[in-house]
């Protein structure tokens, strides 16, 4: 450390030492605070003095007073010891995640999965700003419609970089009630006489999958609502309306309070939808893009 460094070093020391004698009202207390001992800061002090040619402190046995001179110097050391914590503060905070992120989620799996995480996400990263938006449109991640997508199922090719974050399976549910009054499918075909509560984005006949002694076939079921998320049908079918086939992650708490029933487990194929974070990789990703994906992969995984 050259000789200028130092000396600037030595002057900042000497300011912490004054402003703390001034808040102490005494050498001893300043020593205290700063694990010195009272005639060290005593010394420093004398030194501060004599550098400037005055008098800073009025000194008896019973206190000590600031003078005119330590009043505006007291002033000055404050003002420059505030900047200089601000200032490595600043220089601290140069590698940590900061800015607007933008994150795409589906409906259902954003309110219930996504969310409920995004509290969390804010207190461990306070310098992002997070933009969540939820859709079950697909968004334009390399269009720079958000900089976060999380997608279900297969993903398409295309340059973006994706990183799995989990997967979900199916089932078949119903209310209680609705069961009461239409009776329990016990094979896949009782869904013939039953109303079918299924997605309208997925093909002009609706089909469900099945397996029967490990053959998996489809069947065509038929009702009397669609609609573009989980979380309704799993709404719909709480209400006693009809069966829905939905992702287990939308139901869960559902099946749990006896508010919905698990049909035809037996005939279940195991077919799973996989969840993965898509976002524009390469050496240029901003961290806190990188900070989120990780985040969505330790909490959701």
């Amino acid at each position: 450390m050259d000789a200028q460094m130092v000396a600037a070093t030595d002057r900042a020391r000497a300011l912490e030492v004054f402003a703390a004698v001034a808040a102490a009202g005494s050498f001893s207390g300043a020593g205290r605070a700063l694990d010195l001992t009272p005639s060290a800061v005593g010394r420093t002090i004398d030194r501060i003095e004599a550098r400037l040619g005055v008098r800073l402190l009025l000194r008896t046995t019973r206190a000590l007073t600031l003078t005119a001179e330590g009043q505006a110097y007291l002033g000055a050391a404050r003002r420059i010891l505030t900047d200089l914590d601000d200032a490595e503060q600043a220089i601290a905070d140069q590698g940590a995640p900061r800015g607007r992120l933008r994150v795409s989620a589906s409906l259902s799996h954003g309110r219930l999965c996504v969310v409920p995480l995004l509290g969390a996400f804010v207190q461990r990263h306070p310098h992002i700003l997070l933009d969540i938006n939820l859709t079950d449109a697909v968004v334009d991640i390399a269009g720079g419609q958000a900089d976060v997508g999380v997608r279900f199922g297969p993903l398409t090719d295309s340059p973006l970089t994706a990183r799995k974050l989990g997967e979900t399976g199916r089932v078949i549910v119903a209310s209680p009630d609705y069961l009461a009054q239409h009776g329990t499918p016990k094979v896949p075909e009782d869904l013939h006489r039953h109303n079918c509560l299924s997605f309208n984005f997925r093909r002009a006949e609706p089909i469900w999958p099945f397996r029967r002694d490990g053959q998996e076939y489809v069947l065509s079921v038929h009702g009397s609502i669609e609609a573009n998320n989980g979380e309704t049908l799993g709404q719909l079918a709480v209400a006693g309306v009809g069966v829905a086939r939905v992702g287990a992650f939308s139901v869960v708490d559902d099946i749990a309070a006896g508010r919905l029933i698990p049909l035809l487990n037996a005939y279940n194929p195991g077919d799973v939808e996989t969840i993965h974070a898509v976002f524009v990789g390469g050496s240029n990703t901003p961290a806190r893009v990188r900070a989120f994906v990780d985040f969505l992969a330790e909490r959701l995984r």
